[in-house]
């Protein structure tokens, strides 16, 4: 038995209980429509369950439309259970130190809970954050002062199931900002190339005057299907590479571009994926660039922030490297500014900025999904970073 089966039994068996306990109680105390409600529930969650688990999600013959479906079968599963688990818990502390008003408390805390699943899978990710950012720097040549780049990361486009409206918001929005370049670092599909298709013809419309820049993330290597050729997934990346360039982005895989403002000059280095355990290294900094200790101002573009200490730090004087991959895990808690993110429990440079010495690094949350169809405070973001010359 392989331990995603097992897993699901446990699951299976700890929801019976539960809902089998929730009925007896609602009965005893003579909510009995109540309990019926919750038993039809139950059943439900049930078949959801049992759904996602025949569906093929994993092959690379089922369509994205499959996919989007059965994690939303999946979410739906999760936003039924854990509200219901949360409010047996604080149910259940009630009856250990005898106050009734737990109850009541129960109630309200798992209905705020399951508004507040729903608010960030079906609200939230059609918002769009536009994040202002300064970062200054002593050996910025003067000509780039005030210089604006914009970046855009974790489009995960498959997300949208063939949805327009949202990444046309979201690449009006970027146009609009009248950057002096964009950036692009990475995930613009979850599974295949295929899923990008829809949004062709949005890619293209993105303008700036030094161009739009890209390198590829994680999920760009056709890594989370199970492919029957390897040759057919080799093609299926390069098919991605190329439609990046046919929409007038220089992909820049281990690769770099200078960009010129009268006699001075900044370097952009752009890497391929250099992840932390399971994710592959990939990315080579000296391949991509020789230089990596010269005086020229270097912008590197890596998808996963652990390169920054992983690679890039130990091993050049880039000045700055703009990242993504993190997410903020698509859970973000935030009171004016504090913030706070599961995902610092992996990462300990997750979302914003960051500096180590002269060197700074930018972590954009991203705005697409991947696993649960949601964003809970972690709003899709779009980081305009102006460049400013330290006095």
């Amino acid at each position: 038995m392989k331990i995603h089966w097992l897993g699901l039994i446990v699951v299976a068996v700890l929801c019976i209980a539960m809902d089998v306990y929730i009925c007896r109680r609602l009965r005893r105390s003579g909510y009995r429509l109540t309990a019926r409600f919750n038993a039809v529930l139950a059943v439900l969650t049930a078949a959801l369950a049992t759904a996602v688990a025949v569906m093929p999600l994993s092959e690379a013959s089922t369509p994205n439309s499959t996919f989007v479906t059965g994690q939303y079968l999946l979410y739906t599963f999760f936003a039924i259970i854990a509200p219901k688990a949360l409010g047996m818990l604080i149910y259940g502390i009630g009856r250990l130190i005898r106050q009734r008003w737990m109850t009541v408390c129960a109630f309200l805390v798992a209905a705020l809970v399951f508004g507040i699943m729903w608010w960030g899978a079906i609200i939230t990710p059609g918002k769009i954050e536009v994040k202002e950012v300064e970062l200054a720097f002593d050996n910025l040549p003067d000509a780039f002062d005030g210089y604006r780049i914009v970046q855009w990361s974790d489009a995960h486009l498959g997300t949208y199931n063939g949805r327009t409206a949202i990444v046309e918001r979201q690449i009006n929005t970027i146009n609009d900002l009248h950057p002096d370049m964009i950036c692009f670092t990475g995930d613009l599909v979850s599974r295949k190339t295929d899923e990008a298709l829809p949004y062709r013809d949005l890619l293209t419309k993105l303008r700036a005057p030094d161009g739009v820049f890209s390198v590829l993330g994680n999920h760009d290597y056709d890594n989370y299907v199970r492919w029957d050729d390897e040759q057919v997934k080799l093609a299926d990346r390069k098919a991605l590479c190329d439609m990046q360039q046919v929409v007038g982005w220089r992909l820049l895989n281990d690769d770099y571009a200078i960009i010129k403002r009268g006699g001075d000059q900044i370097v952009v280095i752009g890497t391929e994926n250099y992840g932390d355990h399971p994710f592959e290294k990939r990315g080579n900094l000296a391949r991509a660039y020789s230089g990596l200790r010269d005086n020229n101002f270097k912008i590197e573009l890596q998808h996963n922030p652990y390169a920054w200490r992983a690679n890039t730090l130990p091993n050049s004087n880039i000045d700055l490297m703009l990242a993504g991959h993190t997410h903020a895990w698509q859970i973000l808690l935030k009171l004016g500014d504090w913030q706070w993110s599961p995902a610092c429990l992996r990462y300990p440079e997750w979302g914003g900025a960051y500096r180590e010495g002269n060197q700074q690094l930018y972590v954009n949350i991203g705005t697409g999904m991947v696993g649960p169809p949601m964003r809970i405070g972690a709003t899709p973001e779009i980081t305009v970073i102006t460049l400013r010359k330290k006095n």
